[in-house]
């Protein structure tokens, strides 16, 4: 007989259990593993909506950073920085997203050795749909909780996101 999987709030139990008795303080295994067990699952979502975009992760982390850019372009350097890749791999994939019409190059009118990159009309059309599509699996993640409640768990987790840059890892 196949042996049933573990439901998350299963895995989750298991796994803040198992934490407190290696010596980890209760209260914060339930914290740190919760946010790990939802973004795991969050990320195996992604990767599946990615795949039907037919983007790589990378990819859309350049899309990603040029729509969070808004109006202003980004230059190859500055997209290899954000998204933690060599530049030379940074050149590979902007010369494929640019053969699919997602981002577009141009020269820097200010500095003519400087190339200045932009989604398309596509790029934001592609960002909009998969934002579109993601929110409803967010929603449906957040469902157990109300609005009031969903606005002090952003709160909460905004308040930790303040201070992250104080922990010494």
């Amino acid at each position: 007989m196949p042996r049933r999987q573990k439901t998350a709030a299963q895995q989750h139990r298991d796994a803040v259990a198992a934490y407190v008795a290696a010596g980890g303080e209760e209260s914060v295994q339930r914290v740190i593993t919760a946010v790990y067990g939802v973004t795991k699952k969050l990320d195996q979502w992604y990767a599946r909506q990615l795949a039907d975009l037919d983007l790589t992760q990378g990819e859309w982390a350049v899309v990603a950073a040029l729509a969070k850019a808004g109006e202003e372009c980004l230059t190859p350097s500055q997209l290899a920085e954000l998204t933690s890749v060599a530049p030379s791999s940074m050149t590979h994939r902007l010369d494929k997203m640019t053969e699919r019409g997602l981002v577009q190059r141009r020269p820097d009118a200010d500095n003519r050795t400087r190339t200045l990159v932009s989604l398309t009309p596509d790029g934001w059309e592609l960002f909009t749909q998969s934002i579109r599509e993601s929110d409803v699996v967010e929603s449906d993640v957040l469902r157990g909780l109300s609005a009031t409640e969903r606005r002090e768990l952003a709160r909460l987790l905004e308040d930790v996101i303040t201070h992250l840059d104080d922990v010494e890892a």
